[in-house]
C-alpha cells in the first residue's frame, strides 16, 4: 500500500546495526534506508530517537544525520489519551499479570507510546517483537508485547523485512 507510514521501533534499528547490517560490512542498507526517508514514509517517535541517541555510537550518529525522518512528538493530547487507553487495556483485559502493567507504566517506556502514536496517526509499527501467542485469561502473561496489544487497537505490526519490501530496499 503506497500510503503506508512506518513507525519504527528502536529494536528495528539496533538489532540490524548490532547483528547483521553493520555499517562497515553492509553500508548499502543504511544508504538505501536513508534515501527512502525522503519518501516521507519513515517515522521515528521522539522517544525512540532519544533512546538511540543515548548509544553515542555509529547508529546514533547516522540517525542524527537523517533529516528526512518524520519525528512524531509523543506529547500531543490525542496521543496521551490513547496512551492512557493502552495502559488501561493492559491492566483490565485479563490477558496480563500486574507485572506487564508495571513494566509499561513508567512514562519513559516507548512501547505503549508507539502503539498510541500508531493508533492516532494510522502508522504501521515496525518491530522485532513477535506476538506472545496463546494469550489467555486462564494463564495471564507477565509481559505485554507490542504486536499483541497493538492488535487490540487495530494497529498493524510487521518486521523489518516487510518495510524493506514495501520501500523496495534491496541489498
Amino acid at each position: 500500500m503506497v500510503n503506508e507510514k512506518f513507525l519504527v521501533d528502536s529494536n528495528s534499528f539496533m538489532t540490524p546495526y548490532r547483528q547483521y547490517y553493520a555499517f562497515d560490512l553492509i553500508p548499502t542498507y543504511w544508504d538505501k534506508l536513508s534515501n527512502r526517508a525522503e519518501s516521507g514514509r519513515l517515522v521515528l517517535l521522539d522517544m525512540v530517537k532519544d533512546e538511540i541517541d543515548k548509544g553515542k555510537d555509529e547508529l546514533s550518529d547516522w540517525v542524527s544525520k537523517q533529516t528526512e525522518f518524520e519525528i512524531c512528538n509523543h506529547v500531543k493530547p490525542e496521543i496521551i489519551n490513547k496512551y492512557q487507553e493502552v495502559l488501561q487495556y493492559v491492566q483490565s483485559c485479563g490477558l496480563y499479570k500486574e507485572q506487564a502493567l508495571q513494566a509499561w507504566a513508567p512514562g519513559n517506556i516507548a512501547d505503549p507510546w508507539l502503539i498510541a502514536a500508531a493508533s492516532v496517526n494510522n502508522y504501521i509499527i515496525i518491530t522485532d517483537e513477535v506476538p506472545s501467542g496463546g494469550l489467555s485469561p486462564k494463564n495471564p502473561n507477565r509481559n505485554a508485547k507490542i504486536p499483541d496489544v497493538a492488535k487490540a487497537f487495530g494497529v498493524r505490526t510487521y518486521n523489518l523485512y516487510y518495510m524493506m519490501r514495501q520501500l523496495e530496499i534491496k541489498i
